[in-house]
């Protein structure tokens, strides 16, 4: 069979295989990956997705197996963020032909976007959390007490005013329809505003480790906390606990949004517990690979074991697919996690205007304003190469195209 990726030489380090094979890839995140196959500590080489491109410290869209440690900016800051969808009963046909109630629905049911820089009057954030979001945080909130009491920092913020939210960015949550017209409902979002603490905070540790033990590095965001460290344990600890936050918080959001769509007035009885799939695409496991019990970070980048189900979303006006995993071992079983921005957010802003984005986004209802032309289609790779690209990863089991879109 063809080899279906590119192996990027290296200097020193471990060996680089990148499923970018006709899809854009910036000589930036190729510098970026070489830092990181350097260190002593990677397993085998370096998985890279269709959808790379260059983050802080680690590439987005790396998938990389370490033994020995784990580098906390491999994760990053938004930890445990990803994907959830589920299928309703609904079909086309049963939508109203104006969506900007449905729409006005979901915005109304689920805080999004961030103001008063986060402070009391976010309109982000909870005032008073709903008894659903009380019940979930009564079980979370055990172990981030643990967490807290070593680590105070990573206290200071909202936690349970952020369950059920859905944040800025590029998280959303939409409305799409199938290849056979079936209304499904799609939602991206992580661990908010607790998730970037501890990120944040155990990125600033390793640095310091590393100052401490003068590691010397080619990127000081690569620094890392060596296993059977007591920093070590607590990252784990930690980073595993948001995972769990996220998971929980984009189930309380699917319930919200799936609440606020019975209740809008606008469509007959439903049910949306069909086939449901819920996923990170920013964390840390323990995993087995190639005879060895490793950590495996994947830095945007899906699970795609085989028969995992898995979300691949485009961006706001493209296609998304719900795939299943074929268990390809030279990607540590990974896949993409979305298409992979092509051009940096401000470079997007200078380049496009409403009107462009206007005319990229026709026929979904969505805001179509100047503060999301940073995530207009033109912004991101085109998902049908990122998907051509990654053709012996996953299997397309559903292509959804989205008609309502809800940006923070």
């Amino acid at each position: 069979m063809e080899r279906s990726y590119n192996v990027i030489p290296t200097d020193s380090g471990v060996p680089i295989k990148a499923w970018t094979v006709g899809v854009p890839f910036e000589t930036a995140a190729e510098a970026q990956l070489k830092n990181l196959a350097a260190l002593p500590f990677i397993h085998k080489w370096i998985a890279v997705m269709p959808d790379a491109h260059q983050g802080i410290g680690a590439t987005v869209g790396s998938v990389v197996a370490t033994s020995g440690a784990v580098i906390p900016a491999a994760v990053g800051v938004d930890i445990g963020c990803g994907m959830m969808a589920a299928r309703t009963s609904l079909s086309a046909s049963q939508l109203p032909d104006a969506l900007r109630g449905l729409r006005a629905a979901i915005e109304g049911a689920v805080p999004h976007g961030r103001t008063d820089n986060g402070g009391k009057n976010d309109r982000g954030a909870w005032r008073s959390p709903p008894p659903a979001q009380v019940a979930a945080w009564a079980e979370l909130e055990p172990r981030y007490r643990q967490i807290v009491e070593k680590h105070p920092r990573i206290g200071r913020g909202y936690a349970i005013e952020h369950l059920g939210t859905l944040g800025t960015g590029n998280h959303f949550i939409e409305l799409c329809l199938d290849e056979e017209d079936r209304v499904w409902v799609m939602l991206h979002s992580g661990s908010r505003g607790v998730g970037n603490r501890v990120g944040s905070y155990f990125i600033e540790l390793a640095k310091q480790e590393m100052r401490r033990f003068f590691i010397n590095l080619p990127d000081a965001d690569l620094a890392y906390l060596p296993d059977g460290t007591r920093h070590f344990h607590d990252y784990m600890q930690a980073v595993s606990w948001a995972q769990d936050f996220a998971a929980v918080n984009r189930e309380l959001m699917m319930a919200q949004v799936v609440e606020a769509l019975r209740g809008s007035g606008e469509l007959p009885p439903f049910d949306a517990t069909v086939e449901a799939v819920n996923c990170h695409h920013n964390y840390v496991a323990r995993e087995h690979h190639y005879g060895k019990d490793v950590l495996v970070t994947r830095k945007g980048a899906v699970r795609a074991q085989a028969g995992d189900l898995g979300i691949i979303p485009g961006s706001m006006g493209a296609r998304s697919f719900i795939v299943r995993g074929l268990g390809n071992p030279e990607s540590f079983c990974s896949s993409s996690h979305g298409a992979g921005r092509v051009m940096s957010r401000g470079e997007a802003r200078r380049r496009f205007s409403v009107a462009d984005h206007e005319a990229a986004t026709a026929g979904v209802e969505c805001r179509k304003d100047e503060d999301v032309i940073d995530e207009t289609p033109a912004a991101y790779k085109p998902i049908d190469d990122v998907m051509r690209a990654q053709k012996d990863l996953v299997e397309i089991v559903h292509t959804l195209r989205q008609v309502v879109c809800v940006k923070g």
